[in-house]
C-alpha cells in the first residue's frame, strides 16, 4: 500500500511539475511575443519618422529652389531696369516668365503647407506673400520706367526685398527646427522595456 501511495505521489508530482513547467513556458512565450511586438512597433515608428523627415526635407528643398528661381529672375529684371538710362518699354514676356516662376514657387509652397508642421506652413505662406509683393513692386517699377514717370529709385522694391529676405530667414529656421523635431520623436525603447 505504501508503494502505491508513493508511486501515486510520484505521478502526481510529475504531473504537477509538468503543468508548472508548461505554465511558466507559456508565460515566458507571451512575454517574448509582447517584447517582439514592442520592438516591431518601435521599428515601425522609427521608419515612419524617417519617411516623414525625408518627405518634409524634399518639400522644403523644392520650395526653396522654386523661390530662388523666381527671386533671381525678378532681381535680374530689376537690376536691368535700374541700369537703363532711357525709358524702356515694358517687357511683358519677361514679366510673364517671372510670374510663371512665382506660380511654381506658390505650388511648391502648397506642398510645404501639406507636409507641415503648422509653423512651417504659416512661414511658407508668408514667404509666398512676400515674394508676390516683391514681384508686384518690380512690375510697378518697370511700368513707371516704361512711362518715364521717374520711379522712386526702387525704394519700394528694396523694402519688399528686405522683407522677403527676413521671411526666408524665418522660414529656414522653422524648417530646420521641424526637421530636427522629427528626429527627436524617434524613440529607441530602453532594453528593460524590450525584455518585459
Amino acid at each position: 500500500m505504501t508503494a502505491i501511495f508513493v508511486s501515486a505521489v510520484g505521478v502526481l508530482g510529475t504531473v504537477m511539475g509538468a503543468a508548472l513547467t508548461a505554465f511558466i513556458a507559456a508565460r515566458t512565450e507571451r512575454r517574448r511575443e509582447r517584447s517582439q511586438d514592442r520592438v516591431q512597433l518601435n521599428d515601425l515608428r522609427v521608419e515612419h519618422q524617417r519617411w516623414r523627415r525625408e518627405r518634409r526635407q524634399a518639400a522644403y528643398l523644392s520650395f526653396l529652389e522654386a523661390l530662388g528661381n523666381a527671386d533671381r529672375d525678378n532681381q535680374a529684371f530689376f537690376r536691368e531696369l535700374r541700369a537703363g538710362q532711357a525709358p524702356v518699354p515694358l517687357d511683358e514676356t519677361r514679366s510673364a516668365a517671372i510670374r510663371l516662376k512665382f506660380k511654381d514657387a506658390e505650388s511648391a509652397g502648397l506642398v510645404v503647407v501639406l507636409e507641415g508642421p503648422e509653423g512651417v506652413a504659416e512661414a511658407a505662406h508668408n514667404l509666398v506673400d512676400q515674394l508676390s509683393s516683391l514681384v508686384q513692386d518690380v512690375r510697378e517699377y518697370a511700368q513707371a520706367v516704361a512711362a518715364d514717370s521717374h520711379p522712386n529709385g526702387g525704394d519700394n522694391v528694396h523694402e519688399a526685398g528686405m522683407r522677403f529676405v527676413a521671411e526666408r530667414k524665418a522660414f529656414l529656421g522653422l524648417a530646420r527646427d521641424a526637421l530636427d523635431e522629427v528626429t527627436k520623436h524617434i524613440q529607441i525603447l530602453p532594453e528593460t522595456q524590450l525584455r518585459d
